[in-house]
């Protein structure tokens, strides 16, 4: 074999799987056909699980920084708006890094709604801070992180066709081919892998079309900032100099692949804003629609999706590039441990079954703002009733952790609240927080409750299980937790539970035994 694995596409989705893979000691190859970060404007922000994800592989500190300087940008914006006002009412709709946690279909989030003791919020500990990091810095940050694990990054180079048997997979190149076990298609939405690997696709047809653009205009005064949703459609301004998103309900663009041109823009701002605008110039612009599918399953054989190859929807919410991450991280440390004889094949089962459940919901949440954005009557009295709803404390609570993917709770065995759930970034006595001791991948047994029983059970599992013996003083009922290397929670118990060490067993040897007679590497 010339690898373990090829992943094909490092757009963020694929470098993310890289990097677990590496992590897990897989030899890895990237194949991607751009040579460069596509400058392209796409998304602008990235949802807490994915944040999360990034949090826990030592990735904090840089995202924090990209935030700064996004959020320094929005402030001049709004104070260009406001004439040099750095305050002002700035607008509830656009407050976006100033008190607003993010918005439904257009209607803004309140920060201060949000009940942070709700279930699926204040577990993430920084990483909730985390939001106006865009995809362009994202992939930055993981290429660079490829870069340091050694991974093999191969840009301007493209997958054109593979041969898959029952032992491996021969990747065709343009120039040449290359021999690995398994190939995962994170080629995005148009998927070279997933056609050829002949993938069922089901899904919804699209009936919008969506423009996103950074321009040069004039006559821009009286565009509101923020979303406002008009007669003719919906549209968006800020939160940066020049950036607009027009939403039209008048069927999918005749060529999604067509130039986006000034002009074209500038008559659909028109036409949806009601306001003269005269655009000059369009630094980036991009087209897109509401069609929304996604795989039946996400394995066929040695080859897998992960990210947009495996599901499409609408942009809206910005949870796309979290979902993808998500199906990177889950995936990742379990195609690792199948390629080191850590596992049996049949984990790799889990990985349709745990996430198809997760992107079906964000499908459903993108169409069901589509249908509150829609500009007939029925939908407009939809959108009032849900406007109320977000201006309420439960309203804008229930739609923030559904936004934030905090109703994600895998079935696993188990009884524990915790269990299926992404671990709370616990706060340790004298030993930092949870996510400072997932760095490398491995899965954690965190003993709270100094249970040498627990730790002897762990200690058969060296290599695959760290252990770390801690206090929690926010969670004093907490005894213990073994956290996944994706940093869900596999078992849990509270002080006093009956057997806790048979529970504990039983998800070591369901999580991480080695297959009977097999031969690991080392």
């Amino acid at each position: 074999m010339d690898y373990d694995v090829v992943v094909a596409g490092g757009g963020p989705v694929g470098l993310m799987l890289a990097c677990e893979l590496r992590l897990g000691g897989a030899r890895v190859a990237v194949l991607e056909r751009r040579t460069e970060v596509d400058p392209t404007i796409k998304g602008g922000a990235i949802t807490t699980p994915g944040a999360e994800a990034l949090y826990r592989r030592g990735m904090l500190p840089a995202m924090a920084e990209v935030q700064r300087q996004a959020v320094d940008r929005f402030r001049a914006f709004i104070r260009e708006q406001n004439g040099g006002d750095g305050g002002g009412s700035g607008g509830g709709a656009a407050g976006q890094g100033l008190g607003i946690v993010g918005h439904f279909a257009g209607i803004m989030l309140r920060a201060d709604l949000v009940d942070r003791t709700a279930a699926g919020l204040g577990d993430a500990g920084p990483a909730a801070e985390i939001a106006f990091v865009a995809q362009q810095d994202i992939e930055r940050l993981l290429g660079e992180r490829a870069d340091e694990l050694g991974v093999d990054v191969r840009r301007g180079v493209e997958l054109t066709g593979f041969d898959a048997d029952d032992g491996a997979v021969t990747v065709r190149m343009r120039h040449g081919a290359v021999r690995a076990g398994w190939l995962v298609g994170c080629d995005g939405g148009r998927s070279t892998v997933r056609k050829l690997a002949g993938f069922e696709f089901p899904g919804t047809e699209p009936e919008i079309t969506c423009h996103q653009a950074v321009v040069e205009m004039t006559g821009a005064e009286d565009l509101k900032v923020g979303w406002t949703a008009t007669d003719t459609g919906v549209y968006a301004h800020g939160p940066m100099p020049g950036r607009i998103v027009t939403v039209e309900f008048d069927g999918p663009p005749a060529d999604r692949d067509a130039p986006v041109t000034a002009e074209d823009l500038q008559a659909r701002l028109r036409r949806v804003c009601g306001v003269d605008v005269t655009i000059t110039g369009v630094p980036t612009a991009t087209r897109f629609t509401d069609h929304a599918r996604q795989v039946t399953e996400y394995r066929r054989g040695r080859v897998l999706l992960a990210g947009d190859a495996a599901h499409v929807h609408s942009a809206f919410g910005s949870q796309g590039l979290s979902l993808g991450i998500g199906d990177a991280m889950n995936l990742g440390w379990k195609l690792a441990a199948v390629i080191g004889g850590r596992a049996p094949e049949g984990l790799l089962d889990t990985y349709t079954r745990e996430r198809h459940p997760v992107g079906a919901q964000v499908l459903d949440w993108t169409r069901s703002q589509v249908a509150a954005m829609r500009p007939d009557p029925r939908s407009r009295a939809l959108r009032e009733i849900v406007s109320d709803l977000a201006g309420t404390v439960a309203g804008t609570t229930y739609l923030t952790a559904r936004l934030n993917g905090g109703g994600v709770r895998y079935e696993l065995a188990g009884a524990h609240p915790l269990t299926g759930r992404s671990a709370p970034d616990l706060e340790l006595a004298g030993a930092g927080r949870l996510a400072d001791h997932l760095h490398a991948g491995r899965a954690l047994l965190l003993d709270l409750a100094d249970d040498p029983g627990l730790r002897a059970l762990a200690a058969g599992y060296a290599g695959r299980v760290d252990t770390l013996t801690a206090r929690c003083p926010s969670r004093p009922r907490l005894a213990a937790v073994l956290v996944r290397p994706d940093g869900f929670t596999a078992w849990a118990a509270d002080a006093g539970a009956p057997t806790p060490a048979a529970g504990l067993a039983k998800a070591l040897q369901e999580w991480f035994a080695v297959p009977e007679g097999a031969v690991t590497p080392g």
